[in-house]
This record gives structure tokens, C-alpha cells and sequence, in this order.
């Protein structure tokens, strides 16, 4: 189902893609990730996530109307499958705690992605342990219109120097991107009013804005990065960050 790769990709690497391994945790904008992963070639891939799909989730996660109260897993599972039913995806049914992250994440995976929400110390802890097995880890942010990536390695600084505390992390994330942009002078206006707005109402229990264009973007910065980790292609890793805008 490839053959459209060639050029682009060899038949070396798209055999070296397919056997990666790669754990998504959490399956919101990990849904997005995993389909355009599993499209280029990585058919390897363990989902993690104990939520359900509710309505508010399909304006930018890869679910539709027909999996509302279903598990996030067994939803994503099911689409995957209908594109590749030859793909090895392994779906874990629960959220990550503190009991139980260290054996979901005892296989040797390549990758991880982490789009686990701050609402706990759980996405410092994923890190942490993915790290110390020598497992780089994708966090991806969307930023509506934009999107980032930032790249966590053994030999990179960890996200926790931005903030020790999880509420409101993804405030720190994407004021860290706009200073990262300004040395660039990449940095879209719209995005500093964005961050300015919900800076005055995270307080709030807000969720961060999330648009489906901000989802594609990062599935595809995501999709390249993994792609590049796995044939050795240099890559930034934080401090540094990747972004894309239209």
C-alpha cells in the first residue's frame, strides 16, 4: 500500500519505518498522529488512553459522531485497522498513574509520543521513564492555526525546567515557543494574542484552544520527526523547537 512513497522513501527505510516501535500516550491528538504515522508506513504502534470519546473531542481528534462513548483506543484501533489490517496495533485501555506506568511502558519501544494532559504529574513521569530507557519523546502542542513540536532526549534539557508544576503547563510550553520564534523572527502575530488571552482565563480550568488545523499540522511535523529519528536524520531537541503556521 506504499508503492506511492517511492522516491520520497526507499524500500529499505520503509522497511526499517514498519518495524519502529512507537507508544502513543494518549489518544486526543495522538488519534491524528497515529493515522498519518501509520499512512507513511509505521505499522508498530501502542495506544494508551482510558477516556472515552464525547462530542467536543471531533472538532480536531481523528473520531467521528458513530464513536462517541466508546474507548479512545478501541475507537482509533478499529480506523487504523480499516487502513492497514496488517498494522500490529497494541491498544492499553487505561490512564497512566503512578502504579501503573512503569508496566505499560516496560516493552522496548523506539519512540514515544506524549500528548498526555497536564492534569497530573503523569506527562513528567512518562518522560522521565521513557528517558531513562533511552526513549526519545515527541510532545506535541497544537497552537490553532500553528503548531510545535519539542524533542526530549537523554542529552536534551527536560521540560519539568520550565515549570515543576502541571497546572497550566501548556501556558509555559507555548510562551517558551514564542521566545524560541522571536530569535528567529518567525513569530505569527496571532499567536501572541492567543497566548496573551488565555493566559487571563487558565486560571479558570480552561481548557487550551485547540483548532483541526493546528492537529494536521503537528501529525505531520510529528510523522517527519519519527521518520527521521528512525533513519538517523539530525534533529533539534529542547530547548530548541520546531514550529509550522500557515
Amino acid at each position: 500500500m506504499y508503492r506511492r512513497n517511492y522516491l520520497y522513501i526507499t524500500s529499505e527505510q520503509q522497511e526499517k519505518i514498519k518495524n519502529y516501535r512507537i507508544i502513543i500516550g494518549g489518544c486526543g491528538l495522538g488519534s491524528v498522529i497515529a493515522e498519518c504515522a501509520l499512512r507513511l508506513g509505521f505499522e508498530d504502534l501502542c495506544i494508551i488512553d482510558g477516556d472515552k470519546v464525547e462530542l467536543s473531542n471531533l472538532n480536531r481528534q481523528n473520531y467521528t459522531r458513530d464513536d462517541i462513548g466508546k474507548y479512545k483506543v478501541d475507537a482509533l484501533q478499529n480506523r487504523l485497522l480499516q487502513i492497514n489490517p496488517n498494522a500490529k496495533i497494541t491498544t492499553i485501555g487505561e490512564y497512566l498513574t503512578p502504579e501503573n506506568i512503569d508496566k505499560h511502558l516496560n516493552r522496548r519501544y523506539d519512540l514515544a509520543i506524549n500528548t498526555i494532559d497536564f492534569t497530573s504529574h503523569i506527562p513528567f513521569l512518562f518522560d522521565k521513564i521513557c528517558v531513562s530507557r533511552n526513549i526519545p519523546v515527541l510532545h506535541p502542542l497544537n497552537l490553532g492555526w500553528g503548531a510545535s513540536v519539542i524533542i526530549i532526549d537523554r542529552d536534551s534539557k527536560q521540560l519539568s525546567t520550565l515549570h515543576h508544576e502541571y497546572e497550566g503547563f501548556e501556558l509555559h510550553m507555548a510562551q517558551h515557543i514564542l521566545l524560541e520564534l522571536k530569535k528567529t523572527e518567525r513569530l505569527p502575530p496571532y499567536l501572541i494574542d492567543i497566548i496573551s488571552d488565555y493566559s487571563k482565563i487558565k486560571g479558570r480550568g480552561v481548557s487550551p484552544p485547540q483548532l483541526a488545523v493546528g492537529s494536521w499540522l503537528v501529525a505531520s511535523m510529528c510523522t517527519t520527526l519519527m521518520y527521521n529519528l528512525c533513519v538517523n536524520v539530525e534533529v533539534k531537541t529542547f530547548p530548541e523547537v520546531y514550529f509550522k503556521s500557515i
